[in-house]
């Protein structure tokens, strides 16, 4: 007698909430621009624009405000935070510390298989350049980093990245319109390192890449002089 067939049930699809894909959307149109600092917004106005309720857009907004994208005051309208340069500065900082560390556990840790995913993304990202796409290549870029962390067995590090990172984010946007082959070239060279184990040279690479930013601010600002907050003109060397 044939025995009855034993299979395990699917998992569930999972499927994005209404409040996830309102974060996403309204995440992806600040760190464009689209919806530029000090641009006004108001729950009624996104849910009827969006077409749902308040609550996932009141989630959405928490969450931006969190990742330091919105400022939500009490009785008086949100907006979309103005850059920070400090906060960019402070962003690489600890961005540059863990990542280094990062990248020297990724030179022990790797296999070839994950050098191949990390070398597919970056076919990917010369695509993205050549196509002049700058949202998916800045969406590649991210993912770069965060396989690195993931693939070393870093996962938690790039938690600890995102939540700090949002001001630096929209300069480096901002950048890619003048220096995407400088931040792709970085990447190959960090992936050659990763490859060739060598832990001295990745993370040195590493920190370059990420401090790119400290040259290129003050044109960012000055060509976008409205996105900027105002603070103190003597800001530390981070």
């Amino acid at each position: 007698m044939t025995e009855a067939l034993q299979l395990r049930s699917l998992d569930p699809v999972v499927r994005p909430s209404v409040a996830d894909q309102v974060f996403e959307a309204l995440h992806t149109q600040i760190l464009a621009l689209e919806l530029p600092p000090g641009t006004k917004m108001s729950e009624v106005d996104v849910g009827r624009q969006m077409g749902v309720s308040r609550q996932p857009v009141r989630d959405a907004f928490y969450r931006l405000s969190k990742l330091g994208f919105l400022q939500i005051r009490p009785q008086r309208a949100t907006t979309v935070s103005h850059i920070s340069t400090a906060a960019v500065m402070q962003a690489r900082f600890v961005r540059a510390a863990i990542e280094a560390e990062t990248v020297r556990a990724a030179c022990e840790r790797l296999t070839p298989a994950d050098h191949a995913a990390l070398q597919d993304l970056l076919d990917q990202q010369r695509r993205a350049m050549m196509a002049s796409d700058p949202l998916g290549f800045h969406a590649l870029d991210d993912q770069f980093h965060r396989e690195i962390c993931e693939r070393a067995g870093c996962g938690f590090a790039w938690e600890i990245i995102r939540e700090n990172k949002s001001h630096m984010d929209r300069v480096r946007f901002l950048s890619l319109a003048f220096a995407s082959q400088d931040a792709f070239g970085d990447h190959v060279e960090i992936l050659e390192a990763m490859i060739a184990r060598d832990a001295a040279r990745a993370m040195a690479q590493m920190h370059s890449h990420l401090s790119r930013i400290k040259q290129q601010i003050e044109r960012i600002r000055s060509d976008n002089q409205n996105y900027f907050a105002q603070e103190q003109t003597c800001l530390p060397d981070l």
